[in-house]
């Protein structure tokens, strides 16, 4: 039987801002750093403050991707307008600061309709991006892997089809040759149907990759114990700490989407016992839509988790923010049910108490000092026992494999040597239970003895 991964056509994607904005500028030229003015929108109603803050984070973003914001507009109104998102007027002032301060680009922290993107560019005689764009602008530029690539790329075509407009750049042209309907059609509709086709043949290779990782997934899961899914807010210390757990050397960076390919490592619990954690993508305010169901046989890992680690930055000004932003996420992906524990890392930085006062089941750590970290292992190995069952053992001698499983896969409370063999009282999980039933002597009961 063939084990190996699907293959996955790698095709050059692009990403950079001008290519997924209205007006074909090409990709971003990384030779220099586009100029561009971020904007907030704040409606009735909302926080301001905590526009602020996302616009923040949206000009750290806009860094990631390789770009200078040079100034930040924030437009206060009771709603968007449909055909501008800020009104006609300030769109003009925009245009016209645009022009003084040599701007390249504008960003909007909020996702733009089509027909607004198309209108502020007529508007701005400028790129009009959302920042949805700049998000996918990051993730292409960080995937690495087929996978990764494909991921992204389908993101990116979801993205793009409805933002297919003729705008003057020749769509008005009719194209033929092969591939074509027939005489009348146009190229922007040959370019609409060349993208769905490659947007379907990307999610049959992705569902393919997806049902062999699930495989992969069940042999692991009946060959050894619970696997945990470290999930969080992006940059919040997820890799770190997964180096620190399993002493691996997952690559470290701080910046936004470091990683985006899952990593999965094995460790040991203070007991014994051993599990799988796997580090996975972070997630961000207005994670793009079009990314969580791209990257959906990537997330697979975190909804067939026992347990999930959620990483939170304590030092970050709003990380209760963070939280909801997380716990949105894992609800959209029908993982909100899971058990976690809550991980408040960067102590080193900040003092988490207060944070463990309004989290009272949470734990505080510093995977960059090394602290904490005993009472985040108990604290996972807590979590896992109250879904592992203690059971009574009876293994012959001539079973020392049974007996070597029963050790590696559980937690061993109580070994005694008897005349027909060894008497092993352990904490197992179900899987491993229904391996070992037939020397299955008795249930000590759940949730310990």
């Amino acid at each position: 039987m063939d084990n190996r991964m699907p293959e996955i056509e790698e095709k050059s994607h692009r990403g950079g801002f001008g290519d997924l904005g209205g007006e074909e500028r090409g990709l971003i030229d990384r030779s220099f750093r586009e100029r561009i003015i971020a904007v907030g929108f704040v409606t009735e109603g909302k926080d301001e403050a905590s526009v602020l803050l996302e616009v923040e984070e949206l000009c750290r973003l806009i860094n990631t991707a390789g770009a200078d914001v040079v100034e930040i507009v924030i437009q206060k109104k009771a709603s968007p307008d449909p055909a501008t998102f800020v009104g006609k007027g300030k769109a003009r002032e925009i245009y016209e600061l645009a022009e003084t301060l040599d701007v390249d680009t504008v960003v909007f922290n909020d996702e733009l309709t089509p027909g607004q993107q198309f209108n502020l560019e007529k508007i701005f005689h400028r790129s009009a991006l959302d920042r949805t764009a700049v998000i996918l602008d990051i993730f292409a530029q960080n995937a690495s892997t087929p996978e990764g690539k494909a991921q992204v790329e389908l993101a990116q075509l979801q993205y793009r089809l409805p933002r297919l407009r003729g705008q003057g750049r020749n769509y008005s042209q009719q194209a033929g040759g092969i591939g074509t309907r027939g005489p009348g059609e146009t190229k922007l509709e040959v370019d609409r149907r060349r993208l769905v086709r490659r947007v379907h043949k990307l999610e049959r290779q992705l569902k393919a990759v997806g049902g062999h990782r699930k495989n992969q997934s069940k042999k692991r899961r009946h060959s050894y114990n619970q696997s945990i899914a470290i999930v969080g807010y992006t940059n919040a210390g997820k890799s770190t700490l997964l180096n620190l757990l399993a002493d691996s050397d997952a690559v470290v960076a701080d910046r936004l989407f470091a990683t985006l390919d899952p990593l999965t490592r094995r460790i040991q619990l203070p007991g014994g016992e051993s599990i799988f954690v796997t580090d996975t993508v972070g997630f961000v305010q207005k994670l793009p839509h079009q990314l969580v169901e791209a990257f959906k046989t990537t997330l697979d890992v975190v909804i067939e988790a026992d347990l999930l680690l959620h990483i939170v930055d304590s030092s970050h000004a709003s990380p209760e923010t963070q939280i909801l932003a997380v716990r949105r996420v894992l609800e959209e992906i029908g993982a909100a049910e899971i058990p976690e524990v809550l991980v408040f890392n960067k102590s080193d930085r900040s003092d988490p108490s207060e944070l463990l006062m309004l989290y009272p089941d949470s734990v505080a750590i510093s995977a960059y000092s090394e602290t904490g970290i005993d009472k985040l292992l108990s604290a996972i190995a807590d979590q896992l026992r109250v879904i592992w069952d203690v059971v009574e053992l009876a293994i012959p001698f001539d079973k020392g494999e049974v007996l070597a499983q029963v050790h590696r896969e559980g937690q061993v409370l109580m070994e005694k040597a008897t005349e027909e063999g060894m008497l092993v009282q352990a904490r197992l999980d179900s899987f491993s239970l229904s391996r070992l039933s037939p020397f299955l002597v008795s249930e000590g009961g759940r949730n310990g003895i």
